[in-house]
């Protein structure tokens, strides 16, 4: 007879395991069913087939085929063989909780799936439980101090006689909490919420406690909200939750009623200055009184404005309901700023610019003006100040050789003169000339005789050379966006003499002399714009003009070269970038001489005169920006 009663135990022990594993996959397959709805991925049909792989990596994959989103316990090692065909992603994963005794969390549209590990059941001594419940006023005490869920649902339910239930997966939940004169469904919610639960009202007066986790999907197809009150008409679905938010689903129903449906059942006063006419459709979750009004008036001719606890409505422009906003700019000037508002943004509402306070007044309806305030937020940023360093570089090198003798008659006696050293530039005359032959007749060798007067011979010997190296460091500065412009101009004069021929009874020749402006002007243009890397783009415009030598004496003109360039360059932040230089390179070779002779090696020096000049020009750029906040 013992044996027959522990037989009747464990059978009676594996039963109870067997159909609470069975409820507890049932309802892991009713919510994956209520999920796949909204994630379409669950619903895909697969073909698989594994041998050998573990269950955390045949997950994964199966996440990533069908975009997914799951979290698997990486502790989940143990290999399968199986072979799917043609079955969903949904009883895939049921199979696999059935058979290798998994679980699977709910979090919003993430499945967390890991090994099930049943709850241990506590040593929970049942006690008398402090519970009671004041019919006339709709208040329940609560004194609970490690108490059975179970049993406090029980005894809640008998002594309001309101039906309070709860999910299977919170047997042997403890539970405690201490409230006092509270509304029974305030009450309900705040010991909810002090042991990490959830309750919910269901349209059937009943009061379901379950996890905290659980999906809104699931609630809102079995009906179910937080003191909710439910109105359905035609068109017309509206839930109030916890006394707070709104939940809508309207089609095409009278403005008038929504308002009056919602301000009723959140309890919530306002005046009307005028009655707001034509229909709303409207689909909105969890949504405060404010945010709902805003949503109902959005694209009619009517608004809000709350004074005190009392909301007031009507047309956009009548007095009670405009409101003012004064919108002060941190970054911003306010002078170019009415002119980047869109025109829409602007309808109606009226804007000021308050210069002395670098502000706007704006004045209309609420929503409008918050609109309008929240695109002037976004706008009023700092703007870069460009800081650019420029480093302008030219260098020119020249060098001249003249070489030759030249010998003539000239129209009088040439004076004998010049420079031996450094140079060989040297003039001479009959006498210098006659001097030396005598000292070569002297010898008695030969007799050379003399030259005439008017005689003369030009040597020549020189090696010129130049080095010129201009160095400018000009710095610019400028806000993001903005062009920032260099120029200077250098300028000399040269002598213009003109001569004017008066005829009259007797010719009269007038001289004068004036002396006229030559310029050569350097100009720089750079306009920078920095992107959110902090890349600057830099269009870059450069032009310079110098002065060449100057020609028909030392009053002559100087002659100028013009160089200029075009340039659009992205460089970092703080760092330096070389353009292109310009490189001008000249050679200019000349000789004058006797036919032939002047062309015989070394006899050439003497029959010959030859020039020879070479110049190397070079500008270089290098710029550096620097961003400044």
């Amino acid at each position: 007879m013992a044996i027959l009663r522990i037989k009747i135990i464990l059978f009676s022990f594996i039963l109870v395991s067997s159909l609470s594993a069975q409820d507890r996959v049932d309802i892991i397959e009713a919510k994956l069913k209520d999920l796949s709805k909204e994630t379409l991925g669950l619903n895909d049909k697969v073909e698989l087939s594994v041998n050998g792989v573990t269950i955390s990596d045949f997950i994964r994959g199966l996440a990533a085929t069908n975009n997914i989103n799951i979290s698997v316990d990486p502790n989940l090692s143990t290999k399968i063989v199986n072979n799917f065909s043609n079955v969903t992603v949904t009883n895939v994963l049921v199979f696999l909780c059935r058979k290798y005794n998994l679980d699977i969390n709910f979090i919003g549209n993430i499945l967390s799936i890991s090994q099930y590990v049943e709850t241990v059941k506590s040593n929970y001594v049942p006690k008398v439980l402090k519970i009671s419940y004041d019919k006339s006023t709709n208040n329940l005490n609560l004194d609970l101090n490690g108490d059975s869920l179970v049993l406090v649902a029980k005894e809640i339910t008998k002594v309001s006689q309101k039906n309070v239930v709860f999910s299977p997966d919170l047997v042997g939940k403890i539970v405690n909490g201490y409230i006092q004169n509270t509304p029974f469904n305030s009450a309900l919610e705040k010991f909810a919420f002090a042991n990490d639960l959830k309750v919910t009202a269901t349209k059937d007066n009943f009061y379901l406690i379950e996890k905290n986790d659980v999906n809104n999907t699931v609630m809102k197809n079995m009906g179910m909200t937080n003191n909710s009150y439910l109105n359905k008409s035609q068109g017309f679905n509206l839930n109030v939750l916890y006394d707070s938010l709104v939940t809508a689903e309207v089609v095409n129903v009278p403005i008038s009623d929504v308002l009056a449906a919602a301000s009723r059942e959140l309890k919530k006063e306002f005046f009307l200055f005028t009655e707001p006419k034509g229909n709303a459709s409207l689909n909105i979750s969890n949504s405060s009184y404010d945010d709902f009004l805003t949503f109902l008036f959005n694209g009619t001719d009517y608004t809000f404005k709350k004074q005190g606890a009392i909301y007031l409505i009507g047309d956009r422009n009548i007095e009670g309901v405009r409101s003012t906003k004064v919108v002060t700019l941190k970054y911003r000037t306010v002078d170019k700023i009415v002119d980047l508002i869109p025109v829409d943004l602007k309808k109606g509402i009226e804007v000021k610019v308050f210069r002395d306070l670098n502000s706007l007044i704006v004045s209309g309806s609420k929503p409008r003006i918050e609109e309008l305030d929240a695109f002037l937020r976004e706008i009023d940023r700092v703007v870069p100040v460009i800081s650019i360093e420029v480093m302008i570089v030219d260098v020119r090198n020249s060098r001249t050789v003249s070489t030759g003798i030249k010998a003539g008659l000239g129209t009088k006696p040439t004076q004998t003169g010049g420079d031996v050293f450094p140079e060989l530039n040297l003039n001479l005359g009959a006498g210098a000339i006659n001097s030396i032959i005598d000292g070569i007749n002297g010898t008695g060798v030969v007799n050379l005789g003399k030259v005439t007067p008017n005689f003369y011979v030009s040597m020549q010997l020189m090696e010129t050379n130049g080095d010129l190296e201009i160095k400018s460091t000009p710095l610019l500065s400028t806000l993001n966006g903005n062009e920032a412009r260099m120029a200077f101009t250098e300028t000399k004069y040269y002598l213009e003499n003109t001569s004017n021929v008066i005829q009259t009874l007797n010719t009269t020749t007038v001289t004068s002399q004036v002396y006229k402006p030559l310029n050569a002007d350097f100009e720089m243009t750079v306009n920078p714009i920095v992107s959110g890397d902090e890349q600057v783009t830099l269009e870059i415009s450069f032009k310079t003009q110098s002065f060449t030598e100057q020609t028909g004496g030392k009053n002559g003109p100087f002659g100028t070269t013009s160089r200029e360039f075009k340039s659009l360059v992205r460089v970092k932040n703080q760092e330096m970038i070389m353009l292109g230089g310009l490189h001008e390179v000249t050679k200019d070779e000349s000789s004058t001489g006797v036919p032939v002779l002047s062309r015989i090696p070394v006899i050439k020096w003497l029959f010959s005169s030859r020039t020879k000049k070479k110049s190397n020009n070079k500008l270089t750029i290098f710029i550096k920006p620097t961003v400044i906040y």
